[in-house]
Order: C-alpha cells, then structure tokens, then sequence
C-alpha cells in the first residue's frame, strides 16, 4: 500500500481530470476569459514534445502547460502551493511571459537569458534590477507569480511582500494574465503583505481579492520536517503521552503537539504547529518527519494503518504513507542510527557566581567566537554560554542575570550519591530495556532529588548574591546544561526552568532542585540515550535573572526565512502571542497566534502575515510597528553577532540562523509601553531537506 497526499485528495483528483482534460486539447477557452480577439485556449506543449525543454509559455492552455513551468514557490510559507513567476514587459508591447520557474527561480534570471539586448533594452545587474523593477514607479517590468493552492483550489497572482506596484500596475498584470490562461476566469489577487494588502484594497472591484487567512483556513496540510522515516503508526492525544511510554520507533498521530516529547519516529498532529516548537525543532535536528493534518484523527487513511509498520515521507507539497515489512523497518532504523553525539566535558574548576557579562570571554587576535563558546559551555553550559554573548551585544537588550556554574550540580549530585544510583541503574538489565521500568526508576529518582540536602555553603554564597545585587525580586533559575542549545544538538525543551523568590529561601532552593531533577526526566533520558550520550556526562549549570512578572508579550523567531531554504527570499520570521500565560511553542487547542515574515532588510519593511492571533480583537496585531521594528533590530544584531561563531562569518555557505525567544515586559516601568528583552539565542537547524 502506498498512498500520496497532496493537501485535499478530492481536490487533487480534480487536478487530475483538468490535466488529462488539457492532453486531450480540451483545456477550455471558456476559463480563460475573453478579450475579443484571443484564440480558444489549448494546450501549448504538444504531448509528445520534451517539457523541459520549454524556458517560458506566452500563454497557460492547460494543466500540463503549468506543471512543465511549476515550482515550489521559493518561501513556501502556505503549503500546498506549485508557483510560475510572471513577466510583463512595457518594453515588448506589455508582451506577458510565463516563465520556467524551475530553470529559472528568479526573475532576473529569466530577463536577463530572453529579454535583454536585441530589440529591447539592456537587463541591468542584479542589484539594480531589484532596486528598479520592485521599488520605481516607472519600471520596465510588472513582476508577480501565479500560485496553484491544493488545499482550498485557488489560482492566485502574487507580488513579492515588499513589492512597491501600484493598484494600476496590479490590475495591468492581472488584466494580462486573464485572457492568456486556461484558469484566467477563477484567478484572484493574493496580497503577500500588509502594504500590498493596502494597494490591493484599491483594485477594481471585478478583481477578487484573497487573503492569506482565507488560504490557511482552507489548507489542511501543514508540512514542517521535511524528511522520510519508518515506524509503528499510533493513534493518542498529548495529554495522554504522560500516561504513556512510546518509543522511538513509533510514528505518533495527535490531536496536537505536546511541549515536549521522548524520541519518536514522525509525528502527525491535527493541530497545525508553529515552526518553532520545541517538538518540530527535536524533529528538525534528529531528522524525522513531523507535519500538520486536519481531521487526522479521523483521516480514513490513517486509521487504516493504525498499529502498522509504515513509511511516512513529508515534502514540501505533499506527504506519502505506505505500510512496510518488520525486515524493512529494522533494516531502516539501523541505517538511520544518529551518530553518538559526544557531550563537552564538564569543567568543575570554576566556582564563583559569574555576571553574565564575563562569561564568555571576547575573543583575542586568532581566536574564533566559536571557540570561545565551547569553552564557556565547559563550566557553564550552551543556554549561558550564548547569553554572555548577547550580553555585550549592541541594540539587544537582556535581563541582567549571573550564571552559577556546573560545579554545584556536580557536588549536589555527588554530596547527595545520585550518581551511585544512576551507576546502579545504568547496569540494571530491567531498566536498560523495559521503558516503563526505565520511567518508574527516573521518577523515583527525582522524587528523591527534590528533598536532598544543598550545600550549605553554596546557600550563602547564592543568598549573598541575591540580597546584595538582586532584593526583592523573585528569580528564575534557567537550565543551562552541556547538553542543550548547541549547534547539531539543540534539545529543544529538554530541561526544566523554575522561579523561586529569596523571601523564602527554602522556595529557591526547591526551584533549584528541580530545575536539576529536570536532567532525569523520561523524556530527556531517552533524547540523550538515542544519541548514544554517556549520560553521567551531563552538567547543569543555572542561568539565573529575574522573574518576568508583566508580560505583554511571548514570542520566538529565527533569524532567517525557514520556509526558504534558498536564500533568495530572506526575511525573519516571527510567532508572539499576546501576555504571557499561552506560550506560542505549545498553545491551547484551538489557539493561534500572529506568525509573520518580516522583511527587514528590503525597502518599507514589509510583514506577510502567515496567521493572526486569535486571543485578541480581529484586526489587531500583537505588537505595534514600532515594536516590531524594535524587535528586527534586535533580530538582525544577533545574526550578525551569531555568524563568526556558526554562519557565514565562520565560512558556513549552507544554511545558518539563530532561533530566539524573547519578551515584551513592562515590569520596569509600568504604564509605559513594554520593554523588548531577549531571552535566548542558540542555533536554528532548519526545516529539512
């Protein structure tokens, strides 16, 4: 059995009857409108002529004509979605060129190989093209895309998000396209930002205009993890997960994503995701395919294979399921066994409480950020390791905060024989292979963890500390482990975090304990067992700050576009949520927040909303102009600060972001607008191949 989903089958097959119906020749004039003088619309690419072979179409007869130009739209931000770019050349008589988007990805590309010298004008450099042709009133071009959405059967004309095109310049294109494409009576305006949003309020009225809700609305397939794995496919819900032990090879179908999970194979939820929760970013880093599906509690398909072996594939525009034997599926877990991952070793040499300014020390002459990171991750791990750069970076703001290093995790565990009784367990051939053996033995563990004794001569150092430099603030003790934020190994979500308040003193000590017991979670356990980590390798120092008391706001974002693995539509990517007690990396069932590309670095700034939060008045967004702006400077700061250590600065030509959590918090001053604070920065693996 194997079976391909594009987003809506139903939807699909009646693709399928409108590219045979196009083989046949049939692709109807009737759809493609009607300007008094063009011929009856018919397939362009004879059937038995080589498809790619053909560089660009002047008109769009059929099905088949389009998918010989289609690609998958270089920011793939709505799934679902097959992309031809559009050129309309003032130069030629407004002549219009559907151009092969495959061979050429880029419009300039196009231009500059078929519409360049002869009898047109030169096409200039990239650099200036871009500038003149996206941003100048008198243009050459009028440049879009007509976008294919699976989901909800949409044909859509599409202008880059930072596109200055006016209304006319819109409707020119539009007015163009119409009467030269089989799909020219159901095209609609898509606006790909907000300032395009304005323009396109301005088009005539017999010029249909669609939103992106609208499109997300209607689009049922979420794709997230682009990657192809085999496991048992199981049917439960997240608040289930605690009751259960899954394993890893175990291909999970939720209800929605869970804050955090133990090592799965796939993962499958009703509930779409953010890019940036904790359980896409695991699935990011070991490689497993995870996706978003409407109903797939209920998806036929799916229930029919509950309890099978089965390979599941996630791409960009559709996912595969098929069954498997045993045999393949041992074969491929042995072939797929992650490289063992070997942690930092811990430097237990550092005692003092250390502000978070000096942490990390500033590379000299010859050294590299990245060295000095790792060295720093030796005392006090990857979570302070980064902190202490964003600490003495300019244009990003932080709490102040200290770092209280490995070496009290360590005398914590040793003063108390926790790592006897680890060694005990680790040679226990019940706990090694019964799971649930293995999750009764941890919570006991714990259990104990969470009465033991603290030094007492660590308490004064740490009470010290907070009196003289911190009163009357509750705190927020953060893990910060050698085994966490760093590059190749983020363990997103592993640890815990606690806050306690020094006006009672045994509350801080209990959020110190168990922000430690946090190294012994199942879930956490099983991550570093599946990278075959000696797990008495593990430190856990504290990154230690004020608490967040008046959130405003709670968001992430990477540094770079995710949904483009090119480099070509470069943009950050934002997920808030107003105040701060629904979080965007696990929100409520039935929650959504604003996600948004920003592009920051082009004209006007643009943002394209993906979706809009809905805990706040329809029409408002989470974060003003000048917050957002506050937030790209922050964002672009860290990226810059970040690349000597991991991105191009460091040589890295593949793909390189920062993944960030921040705040907006208006403790400090209350009544004023909040206070932009970043919370983390550790490195963003991507979305997949």
């Amino acid at each position: 059995m194997d079976r391909r989903h594009a987003p809506t089958p139903s939807r699909h097959l009646a693709s399928l009857v409108l590219a045979v119906a196009g083989l046949l020749g049939a692709c109807a004039g009737a759809d493609g409108g009607d300007d008094g003088g063009e011929a009856p619309l018919v397939c362009e690419i004879a059937e038995d002529a080589d498809a790619d072979a053909v560089e660009y179409l002047e008109r769009i007869g059929c099905e088949a004509d389009f998918d010989a130009l289609a690609s998958v739209p270089i920011s793939a931000n709505l799934p679902g979605a097959r992309s031809t770019k559009v050129v309309q050349d003032h130069a030629g008589a407004d002549a219009l060129y559907f151009q092969d988007s495959v061979t050429y990805p880029i419009h300039h590309d196009f231009a500059s190989a078929h519409l360049s010298g002869g009898d047109l004008p030169l096409v200039p450099q990239l650099a200036e093209f871009n500038t003149t042709e996206y941003f100048t009133p008198d243009r050459r071009f009028n440049l879009g895309a007509v976008t294919y959405y699976e989901g909800p059967a949409v044909w859509a004309l599409e202008i880059a998000p930072y596109d200055t095109a006016s209304a006319a310049m819109i409707e020119s294109l539009y007015r163009g396209i119409v009467p030269k494409a089989f799909f020219g009576g159901d095209l609609v305006f898509h606006p790909t930002s907000e300032a395009v949003e304005v323009e396109a309020a301005r088009l005539p009225d017999d010029i249909p205009v669609m939103t992106t809700d609208d499109l997300y609305a209607e689009i049922d397939y979420q794709p997230l993890s682009l990657a192809t794995a085999m496991g048992r496919l199981h049917f439960t819900s997240a608040a289930a997960l605690e009751d259960e032990v899954i394993s890893y090879q175990d291909i999970l179908v939720l209800d929605e994503a869970p804050n955090d999970i133990s090592v799965v194979s796939g993962l499958i939820t009703e509930t779409f995701q953010t890019p940036l929760s904790h359980v896409n970013v695991l699935s990011l880093n070991r490689g497993t395919p995870n996706m978003g599906l409407r109903d797939a509690l209920s998806n036929p398909e799916l229930l029919a294979l509950d309890g099978e072996l089965v390979e599941l594939t996630v791409e960009a525009t559709e996912w595969r399921i098929r069954t498997v034997s045993q045999a393949e599926a041992e074969a491929f877990w042995e072939s797929h066994k992650p490289e063992p991952v070997v942690l930092p070793p811990l430097d237990l040499t550092v005692t003092d409480l250390r502000d978070l300014e000096d942490v990390t020390a500033e590379p000299g002459a010859g050294e590299s950020l990245r060295d000095a990171i790792k060295a720093a991750i030796l005392a006090f791990g990857g979570k302070a390791a980064h902190y202490s750069i964003l600490a003495r970076t300019d244009g990003v703001p932080i709490k102040k905060a200290f770092a209280v290093p490995m070496y009290y995790y360590d005398q914590f565990m040793v003063e108390n024989g926790f790592y006897d009784q680890i060694d005990a367990l680790l040679v226990d051939p019940a706990f090694t292979t019964d799971a649930t053996v293995r999750d009764d033995a941890l919570r006991a563990l714990r259990t104990q963890m969470i009465v033991a004794p603290i030094n007492a001569e660590f308490q004064a150092l740490l009470k010290a500390k907070l009196d003289a430099e911190y009163a009357g603030h509750k705190m927020r003790f953060r893990t910060s482990t050698n085994s966490e934020d760093l590059d190749g190994f983020p363990c997103a979500g592993c640890y815990e975090s606690h806050s306690g308040d020094p006006d009672d003193w045994d509350d801080v000590l209990d959020a110190i304990r168990e922000t430690y017991t946090s190294a012994w979670l199942f879930r956490t356990f099983e991550e570093r067992s599946y990278y075959s980590i000696d797990h008495k390798s593990i430190g856990m120092a504290l990154l230690v700050h004020t608490n967040f008391e008046e959130e405003e706001a709670n968001g992430v974002a990477v540094t770079a576009n995710p949904f483009d693995a090119a480099g070509l539509d470069p943009a950050f990517y934002v997920n808030v949520q107003f105040g701060g007690d629904v979080e965007v990396v696990a929100p409520p069932p039935g929650t959504t927040s604003d996600q948004f590309l920003y592009y920051f670095s082009q004209p006007g700034q643009p943002i394209s909303f993906i979706a809009h939060s809905n805990i706040i008045p329809a029409g408002q967004t989470v974060l003003t102009a000048k917050q957002t702006y506050e937030l790209g400077q922050a964002l672009d700061a860290i990226h810059t600060r970040f690349s000597p250590a991991y991105g191009p600065a460091a040589g890295n030509t593949g793909w390189y972001a920062m993944d960030i959590e921040f705040k907006f918090d208006d403790e400090a001053d209350p009544g004023q607008p909040p206070t932009l604070y970043i919370k983390q920065a550790r490195p963003y693996p991507g979305r997949g191949e």
